[in-house]
């Protein structure tokens, strides 16, 4: 995994990202199909608490699912 430091300039917020994007996936890896995924960072993503960017992925992850499910006709949020 990999986020860009023009994204998000310090080390250790990278990898707290990083971190908190793996757990995320893998509590959710077992209900989604096999996918490749990739996740891109914006510039404000450090900035998010953890409870917040666990749940803004949580959301990501179930529109995942369900486009995957053939239920959700777009992704873009």
């Amino acid at each position: 995994m990999v986020i860009a430091k023009k994204h998000v300039s310090k080390a250790i917020h990278r990898n707290r990202l990083k971190r908190l994007i793996r757990n995320s996936f893998r509590n959710t890896a077992r209900n989604l199909p096999g996918l490749d995924v990739v996740v891109l960072a914006r510039k404000n993503a450090s900035e998010l608490d953890s409870l917040s960017l666990a749940n803004k992925l949580n959301v990501l992850w179930g529109d995942l699912q369900a486009k995957a499910a053939g239920k959700l006709v777009t992704l873009n949020k």
